[in-house]
């Protein structure tokens, strides 16, 4: 039987609610959520009922990344199907990236790597202040790629750099600080915190507001396609290497990665 990994709800007011629904799996991106999120992505910015999306997610975690069954499949594939499936993923980004409705992600649990990239493609990102986050992939032996061109330009590359290549872990202040979250809040507040974010739009004419977001998107100098592909190759190569074996190996075997120490 084929799993639900997303659920999509719309109101009586036009905003869409966009759920991640792999809560036994910390919610982390199958082959399967990455088609759904991009399907349902398009479908919501193409909807003219639609006014505001809500990236939200259920169980513990907001999003633990990628599946690492799914990456450990595509180090073992042939080259065009890794290079298929990476494009899959940077694509679903992209989705979300350039939906043409405000899209406002409801952080109520931890994030790292791709779920980390999915609070860079939303507008603003509301999280509650227990999260704790991180970019996680070089632990494994990989690289944050395709989510790299949005997580920079949403950090700043200063500010990125302080978290990009470490795999640190950080907290909800931090992620504030370092501009990935507009606001952190107690759990009991975060809804109330996310429909501050939501109901301005609804008073604004819909049209003005994708060509707004489409405008900051152009200003803010949104990843191109020779960047996009160049991200692509970057994850292609990581999976190819042999350190990526090597990590993902011991993630599953339950040992320390050859690099670490103490």
């Amino acid at each position: 039987m084929t799993e639900q990994t997303i659920s999509v709800s719309v109101d009586d007011r036009g905003v869409a609610r966009l759920t991640l629904t792999r809560a036994v799996k910390h919610n982390a991106m199958s082959a399967q959520m990455i088609e759904e999120l991009t399907q349902a992505a398009k479908r919501l910015g193409a909807d003219p009922a639609v006014r505001v999306v809500v990236l939200a997610a259920e169980g513990a975690s907001f999003c633990a990344g990628g599946d690492l069954g799914w990456m450990r499949d595509q180090m073992q594939a042939d080259g065009p199907t890794r290079a298929r499936e990476a494009t899959k993923l940077a694509m679903m980004l992209k989705a979300i990236n350039d939906c043409p409705k405000p899209v406002i992600a409801r952080v109520q649990g931890n994030a790292f790597g791709g779920g980390v990239g999915l609070m860079s493609v939303a507008d603003v990102a509301v999280t509650v202040e227990g999260a704790k986050f991180g970019l996680t992939e070089t632990r494994l032996g990989l690289i944050p790629a395709t989510i790299g061109p949005y997580v920079v330009a949403r950090m700043g590359e200063a500010m990125a750099r302080r978290v990009f290549m470490s795999a640190r872990i950080f907290n909800a202040a931090e992620a504030v600080t370092l501009g990935l979250a507009a606001r952190a809040v107690p759990a009991e507040a975060l809804d109330d915190a996310v429909e501050a974010e939501v109901a301005p739009y609804l008073s604004c004419a819909p049209g003005a507001v994708a060509e707004a977001k489409r405008l900051a998107l152009s200003l803010g100098g949104a990843p191109d396609e020779a960047t996009i592909a160049r991200s692509i190759d970057a994850l292609v190569t990581r999976w190819e290497s042999a350190e990526a074996e090597a990590g993902i190996a011991a993630f599953f075997a339950k040992t320390p990665a050859p690099w670490v120490q103490g």
